[in-house]
């Protein structure tokens, strides 16, 4: 009995904040508490008039004190006007529940009831209407932008989140409007865990006989089949669907209280976007618009991969410059003994997960051949700009040598194909254009290149071979605390108030708080994240690194506790900081970590290392939950 309960004062409010989040009464002060729902009938509070000269144009007119913010559901959606325009195309029986804002709460009378007696195909004689549906007698199929593949065709992805002012005229017209306006575009590939992969079904728009929507939730079965009614408010771009709620993913199903009451953002022959508000109470998120993104049948039936330009891999510095030095014109690389080869996609994904030689010896396929790939090796001496001369050593020790270039694709093209065995059957070769092209690089703390990822794209296949080459170190080797040292040492950071923390992937890509208008000041959006005392906190906080003998430590001054002589260990190799006390305990997202002792990851987001720490200062994270890393943001004490 007492879930029943809660689920009844959940649902309450959560009708609340479908019409508060939407749009703010007029003064909630001035309505009187003495409404009850029989007082809220038809010819006393309100009035339903049909146009005399269109009958299919109707009015809705509260007759309410001024002191009383009407509030309206209608076959059009909702709206809190004191008059309320409607343009019915189809004949039939429609229904109007009004209520008012009062101090007591909202207060809503018995459903009314108007007539249409025929049907008026000016009101659907509009662009909106077709391209749903494709015309008067006919019907349009629309999908979900995202298959079981995990492919969207058009879109970044099938989901992204706008502010609740948002509408087709910040989307389709580019305006920029006040209030709560903001948006959050996740690609897919790099946000697998917003909503499971798979056929989420059909949903059909039909103008036979009516206005008629059938929605086929293949992902939700609690759903199933849905047949239902949908009219168009071609002024204001938005949709009422009765009976049948957009496609949508089953984690999301209980956060909406209305999944009718939609917002067209963006509507084309190929492409469709739809919004539904997401509620606070049910969700225990901030309210935010969920915009799924569709695509029309056709569109789907005809969409060709070819048609699309390959992406762009993720390295982005300059081929010239990162395979040799700034110091020096030549430079030797040789093949990784530890992970020397794999493939990507062409987005630069790895399609094996393997770290070490175990996990090619764990295959039977991936040969692994040791002595054959610690004599191979690729030595470039540039020779000007662009261009430079190569030598390859292959697993014999025999050297292939030649000139090469760099191209604005940031290919390596050499003069002739190269092709040798760098284990078994696996051959590092070079496409039929002579090219090589650099996928990615890593880098180390201090921002310097440990690992470079040649790619052969391949001629059949949307994928790369690749290989990685790591750089040969000469002359003596230096300290590998000197850049931690020279970063942190007499500097002192503060936690970032304009942008405080995220979630990225284990690339240390993505993130959504940065693009979310919550920082600096914004404490409702996201208050289980961003509040003021949290903000106060960020103030009165800093840590202060220092040198006591060759022992690296920190003072940090926690929401105003100070905290002095922190033993601080790093590990160069897995770029890890571990504190011997946590500096910060204000936020949950310094504690979920060893309780805020760490390890904590030294991240690369944003291009951040130990050489741009005064610009970029330092993001310190730990994965929260496989592909997921938590992180902070600290810079620069002012």
């Amino acid at each position: 009995m007492m879930n029943r309960v809660i689920k009844l004062c959940a649902m309450l409010i959560a009708w609340a904040s479908v019409w508060m989040g939407s749009c703010t009464p007029d003064d909630f002060d001035l309505g009187a508490v003495d409404v009850n729902p029989g007082d809220l009938v038809e010819g006393i509070a309100f009035k339903i008039e049909h146009d005399p000269q269109n009958p299919n144009i109707v009015y809705l007119t509260s007759l309410m004190d001024s002191r009383y913010t009407p509030l309206w559901d209608h076959p059009q959606g909702r709206s809190q006007a004191h008059k309320v325009t409607l343009k019915i195309p189809f004949e039939g029986t429609y229904q109007v529940k009004f209520g008012v804002q009062t101090r007591g709460g909202m207060v809503f009378g018995e459903p009314a009831t108007f007539t249409i007696d025929d049907f008026y195909a000016g009101f659907v004689d509009h662009e909106l209407w077709t391209l749903l549906s494709g015309g008067v007698g006919q019907e349009k199929t629309w999908y979900l932008d995202l298959d079981a593949e995990e492919l969207s065709r058009y879109f970044l992805g099938p989901l992204y989140f706008y502010g609740t002012d948002d509408s087709w005229e910040t989307v389709t017209e580019g305006k920029t409007v006040e209030g709560d306006s903001w948006n959050w575009k996740p690609d897919y590939k790099g946000n697998t865990w917003l909503l499971d992969a798979g056929d989420y079904g059909s949903m059909t728009f039909s103008l036979k006989d009516g206005a008629k929507v059938s929605v086929d939730h293949k992902m939700i079965s609690g759903r199933g089949v849905e047949n239902g009614m949908f009219m168009i408010d071609t002024d204001n771009h938005t949709m009422r669907m009765l009976d049948a709620a957009p496609l949508h993913d089953a984690g999301r199903d209980g956060q909406v209280v209305d999944w009718g009451n939609i917002k067209i953002m963006s509507l084309t022959e190929d492409y469709m976007q739809l919004a539904v508000l997401r509620d606070e109470a049910l969700s225990g998120e901030g309210p935010a618009l969920l915009v799924y993104n569709f695509i029309s049948k056709d569109y789907k039936d005809n969409w060709v991969p070819g048609d699309q330009p390959d992406p762009e891999p993720p390295y982005e510095g300059n081929a010239n410059d990162d395979l040799t030095t700034s110091t020096t014109t030549s430079k030797k690389w040789a093949l990784s003994l530890n992970t020397p080869y794999n493939w990507t996609t062409l987005a630069g994904e790895f399609l094996n997960n393997w770290s070490d030689p175990s996990g090619y010896l764990s295959t039977d396929w991936a040969s692994y051949d040791a002595t054959l790939i610690r004599n191979i090796s690729l030595t470039l001496d540039k020779t000007g700009a662009n261009a430079g001369n190569y030598v390859f050593t292959d697993g014999s020790n025999t050297r292939i040598t030649g000139s090469y270039s760099t191209d604005e694709h940031n290919n390596i093209v050499f003069d002739k194909m190269i092709s040798f065995a760098i284990s078994g059957s696996i051959m590092l070769s070079t496409n039929d254009d002579h090219m090589l092209r650099i996928i990615d690089v890593e880098r180390d703390a201090a921002g310097t290149i440990s690992g470079l990822w040649l790619g052969k794209r391949d001629a059949d296949k949307p994928e790369y071979q690749v290989y990685k080459f790591e750089p040969v170190a000469g002359g003596t080797t230096a300290d590998p605390m000197a850049p931690w040292k020279s970063a942190l040492v007499g500097k002192t950071f503060t936690p970032n108030v304009n942008y405080f923390a995220d979630w990225v992937t284990e690339s240390w890509s993505g993130g959504w708080t940065a693009s979310s208008n919550i920082f600096p000041d914004n404490f409702g959006a996201q208050d289980w994240l961003w509040t003021q005392s949290i903000y106060d906190a960020c103030l009165a906080s800093s840590i202060s690194y220092y040198l006591d003998g060759d022992v690296l430590k920190a003072n940090a001054v926690d929401n105003g506790v100070a905290k002095n002589g922190i033993v601080v260990s790093i590990d160069p190799d897995t770029r890890t900081i571990t504190y011997s006390e946590a500096p910060f305990t204000f936020s949950f997202v310094y504690m979920d970590n060893g309780d805020g002792k760490g390890p904590w990851l030294f991240g690369s987001f944003d291009g951040a290392n130990l050489n741009n720490i005064n610009t970029k200062g330092m993001y310190l994270g730990f994965v929260s939950k496989p592909g997921e890393i938590t992180m902070n943001h600290m810079i620069l004490k002012p």
